[in-house]
């Protein structure tokens, strides 16, 4: 294990640097930027600035400068909200990580239940109203699905609030706080939570109809194991298998924010600030975050790669 973590970390660092060299450049030769795009600034003041953020200098040594000051832990100074990127992230992600993490819980819990009943229950009704559901719940955009649910629940039935975090002006602590706080962002995980479901019941479906026919399942029916312990005990675990694979892609999934359920329901995540900085072409934030983006990506896979020799000790690292 420590030799295979040591190979990993290697290349870990070189595919993190060759994507260093990616994001710089893209950003790098992309036409505009925020000085320049600013029309009430003065030439003189836009010269000013570029000589004080070294917008200037050689492209070589605008990367270095980045590298060395994000390996100390400075992603650069967002030009638009005039705070360091770091101070933004932490202002915005634990957002957009409260919101992703709930509707990502709920959504697992949700599809490995509906895709193991189903699986156990093929061409049943209950089997072709869920295949109906994953296949609408993968066809509506969510735009729809989300401006459908504010116009019944937020605007006619006015049972949860079309929007926001908080109430606007509200002063809440405590257990009050997180009790508007939930009551906000419970449309948004419902919007969620619907869009996702359905694509990974429909995998864990597939996975239990493979594994529900393989000889060990029948031999523990005949033994005469109850069907639950059957399915949830022994199918289910070997069913999971492959979805570990999709963990590592959960991690930068958590953090990146949803950048149209965040824009819908004007939650102040770090979606939102990035669509707000790539239409100002606020670089510094941008290139911060797509190296985080990689970053999280990068130690993701490396998870789900132990975690699958965890939960399978035949498979060798």
């Amino acid at each position: 294990m420590g030799t295979y973590l040591l190979r990993r970390s290697i290349y870990m660092i070189l595919i993190l640097l060759a994507a260093s060299i990616l994001i710089f450049v893209l950003y790098a030769l992309t036409p505009g930027d925020f000085i320049s795009n600013n029309m009430k600034l003065t030439a003189e003041r836009k010269a000013e600035l570029r000589e004080i953020y070294g917008f200037n200098k050689p492209l070589v040594e605008r990367y270095l400068t980045w590298v060395k000051n994000a390996l100390q832990g400075n992603f650069g100074y967002s030009l638009a909200q005039q705070k360091p990127v770091l101070t933004l992230f932490n202002q915005y992600i634990w957002n957009s990580f409260l919101l992703a993490a709930t509707s990502t819980f709920f959504t697992w819990l949700l599809a490995v239940i509906i895709g193991v009943i189903s699986a156990y229950k093929q061409y049943s009704w209950f089997d072709t109203l869920v295949m109906i559901f994953v296949f609408a719940a993968m066809s509506i955009p969510s735009f729809f699905v989300g401006l459908f649910l504010i116009k019944v629940l937020a605007v006619d039935l006015k049972w949860l609030p079309p929007g926001g975090m908080v109430t606007t002006g509200s002063n809440a602590t405590g257990w009050a706080y997180a009790k508007e706080v939930i009551h906000h962002m419970t449309l948004p995980v419902v919007v969620m939570v619907l869009l996702g479901v359905g694509s990974l019941t429909r995998y864990f479906r597939s996975n239990m109809l493979e594994v529900i026919r393989q000889d060990y399942i029948r031999t523990a029916r005949a033994k005469g194991v109850k069907e639950k312990k059957v399915l949830f005990q022994h199918a289910l675990r070997n069913a999971m298998l492959p979805a570990i694979t999709l963990v590592g892609f959960e991690l930068p999934g958590l953090f990146g924010g949803s950048l149209i359920i965040e824009k819908i329901f004007n939650w102040p995540g770090i979606g939102q600030l990035y669509m707000q900085s790539f239409t100002v072409r606020d670089y510094p934030l941008l290139m911060g975050f797509t190296m985080f983006i990689a970053i999280l990506t990068v130690i993701g896979t490396l998870i789900s790669d132990v975690l699958y020799h965890a939960a399978d000790p035949r498979v060798r690292l």
